[in-house]
């Protein structure tokens, strides 16, 4: 998912809101590039906001303005057509809609919660993604499932209360990889691939392939994903989701050894075409092999 930002305010904010993003795409199972813009404002201006375009007369945390008409009963995973008739040709994805988001509010929040800036800005995106896709919770049912639904991405990013993760389904982790696809670079080979890697912990980390005009300084998504992994500190995995637009993406021998140093009996899935996937192990693509165990 795409996020186009616009800021306000001069901050930082050191949140994964980009994977909560692709977390809340990938539960919802929706396969279509997408994007939204988001707005990080001040409690003044989203007060006139509300009060202009919704007639309260107050200051809130996020308020979110889907641009799908959706029908009753129905969410993004069920509107194909009508998530296309948003599509922006500069954008290249479907538009999801507008969000705003007032980081002092955030902060307030997130002191009388008890938790960290970052999680409350992470579950403020999520809880206005899924509003842009369909999701209410005026009715208590609703809100049980919009709930749930905002648990799982955020689980799946590794934004919880406790810091532990919710460890996707194959199919949710090949579609964050397939999501994770959609930002290859790729100019020269034309052939895009994005990765999913599960931590042990439950955390997922993308990556894609970014190529060069010097072609040996290629990036695989693989090694994206690993790298992204442990310069967070993280070192145990337990699988991989690789996607591609074409043929299988099976990883190649650099990728293998570098899969091998932390992980060397990893699951593989590797997915491409119309949903085609297949599995394997790391033993059975990369037998005997060296390894940090092999070194006196």
């Amino acid at each position: 998912m795409k996020i186009e930002w616009e800021s306000k305010i001069p901050v930082t904010v050191d949140a994964p809101l980009e994977l909560v993003a692709q977390c809340c795409q990938a539960a919802e199972g929706v396969t279509l590039p997408c994007a939204v813009h988001v707005l990080l404002t001040d409690d003044e201006e989203i007060h006139q906001i509300n009060r202009d375009q919704r007639g309260v007369d107050r200051s809130t945390d996020v308020l979110s303005f889907p641009a799908v008409n959706y029908r009753p009963g129905q969410t993004a995973k069920d509107s194909e057509k009508r998530l296309r008739r948003e599509w922006d040709p500069e954008l290249g994805a479907c538009m999801l809609g507008d969000i705003i988001l007032s980081y002092p509010h955030a902060v307030a929040q997130a002191e009388e919660y008890g938790h960290s800036v970052r999680r409350e800005m992470c579950y403020l995106l999520a809880h206005a993604l899924f509003h842009l896709m369909g999701y209410d919770h005026m009715e208590e049912d609703e809100k049980k499932e919009m709930r749930k639904m905002e648990e799982k991405a955020l689980g799946m990013a590794g934004v919880t209360r406790d810091d532990t993760g919710y460890a996707p389904s194959d199919e949710e982790l090949c579609q964050l990889a397939r999501l994770a696809m959609q930002k290859s670079y790729s100019p020269y080979s034309k052939y895009a691939v994005g990765a999913a890697l599960l931590s042990a912990d439950g955390r997922v980390f993308t990556g894609c392939n970014i190529e060069n005009a010097s072609f040996g300084l290629t990036n695989c998504a693989e090694r994206t994903a690993v790298f992204k992994a442990v310069s967070e500190g993280v070192q145990e995995f337990s699988t991989i989701a690789i996607a591609s637009n074409g043929a299988p993406p099976y990883p190649c021998g650099a990728c293998r050894q570098v899969l091998n140093e932390f992980a060397p009996g990893i699951r593989l899935l590797v997915t491409w075409g119309e949903g085609q996937v297949a599995e394997t192990t790391l033993p059975e693509l990369l037998p005997h092999g060296f390894g940090p165990k092999d070194l006196p």
